[in-house]
């Protein structure tokens, strides 16, 4: 991949999809009724912080961000993408974001493996790996395909590719950890997509799992990063 991803327009899509479904999202809030108003805020007041920040290095970007989100959005949806904007400012710190590694960016926004324990794979490159079978390549190898695994995951290959991506390793899928493998697999079960598994297995593994109308709107974000970032890699 040539060009680095744009986290202002990563972003304002994001919000975009989370308002086209704010109706939906406050329904789904048997509490206060508001998540679908509160998470859009917090997306705007986002892209509002990376955009302010557009020239700067990406780990600022998400870093500011995570300030900024702080101190303008009490809530505990809020405070808790302000926490996971803040590991990926951790995690891409002196590196530039790519499809190849921005698998990354979802794992640390949602607080993938944070609900589940400590022995999640903190790789994408890992978790792709290990979703399709490819857990054996050397770190190397597997990070640097790791935009072909995504692509090959969310349907970008032919048939027969995608067929015998479907022959994943049991093993490896439950070596992931309690959550992340398992999910995946009961959500294959149910008839999912390789795409709607993935998010389906990484929000139920993350911090935005726990409630179900965090767990809805977490899924909207998810599924428009990894769109985004597919279509990024083609």
């Amino acid at each position: 991949m040539a060009g680095n991803v744009d986290l202002v327009k990563i972003f304002q899509t994001v919000t975009k999809n989370l308002a086209q479904n704010q109706d939906a999202l406050n329904r789904a809030d048997s509490y206060n009724h508001d998540h679908g108003d509160n998470v859009v805020q917090v997306f705007n007041l986002i892209t509002k912080a990376v955009k302010a920040k557009k020239e700067a290095e990406v780990s600022d970007q998400l870093a500011y961000a995570s300030e900024y989100l702080s101190k303008n959005n009490h809530s505990g949806s809020g405070q808790a993408y302000a926490q996971g904007l803040a590991r990926a400012a951790s995690q891409f710190k002196g590196q530039t974001l790519s499809p190849e590694n921005s698998m990354g960016l979802i794992n640390a926004l949602l607080g993938a493996g944070q609900a589940a324990g400590s022995d999640q794979p903190t790789s994408p490159a890992d978790l792709l790996g290990a979703l399709l079978g490819g857990g054996g390549q050397a770190p190397a190898q597997s990070a640097s395909a790791a935009g072909d695994l995504l692509g090959a995951l969310l349907g970008g290959g032919d048939q027969s590719q995608n067929q015998s991506k479907e022959g994943m390793d049991t093993s490896q899928l439950l070596a992931m950890g309690l959550n992340i493998g398992m999910n995946f697999l009961e959500a294959k079960k149910q008839g999912h997509t390789n795409m709607e598994a993935l998010v389906q297995s990484l929000v139920a593994g993350s911090q935005m799992g726990q409630t179900p109308h965090r767990a809805q709107s977490a899924s909207i974000v998810a599924s428009t990063l990894m769109s985004l970032l597919t279509a990024g890699s083609k």
